[in-house]
């Protein structure tokens, strides 16, 4: 298997224990700058677009499978499987964002709590519920 990253992410956000955990949660405006050779992927993109985000979160520990939801030492633990812990054997983040504009090789979003320089591994438009685009 291989992952190759088509972008990366550009936020304010560059310290993981300030940042928010989801990113309808106070998440700043963000840009996704892809790769010159992904750009004609972009082609339909446009303000207003949802989009899912997946990333590889490169800051992440790989070695737990027990946390505390949220990190709340008030919860029980859980699997990472039945959490959003960007702590997992292989930690690929899924951001579901808002398309503010697309400026060439840069997509301006809304809602993405990624750090700033985070991966990203690719780029899906959220369904609607007539189908598929």
């Amino acid at each position: 298997m291989q992952l190759v990253a088509i972008g990366t992410v550009r936020s304010p956000l560059t310290d993981r224990a300030s940042a928010p955990k989801q990113g309808d949660e106070g998440a700043p405006e963000a840009a996704i700058v892809l790769a010159e050779d992904v750009a004609a992927g972009l082609e339909g993109v446009e303000a207003g677009d949802e989009l899912i985000v997946l990333t590889w979160l490169d800051r992440a520990s790989r070695d737990v499978l027990r946390v505390r939801p949220r990190d709340d030492p008030d919860r029980p633990p859980r699997g990472v499987f039945a959490t959003r812990s960007p702590d997992r054997p292989n930690p690929i983040g899924l951001h579901r964002v808002r398309v503010v504009a697309v400026e060439g090789l840069r997509v301006r979003v809304r809602d993405l709590e990624a750090l700033d320089g985070t991966p990203v591994v690719d780029l899906k438009p959220v369904l609607r519920s007539v189908g598929e685009r």
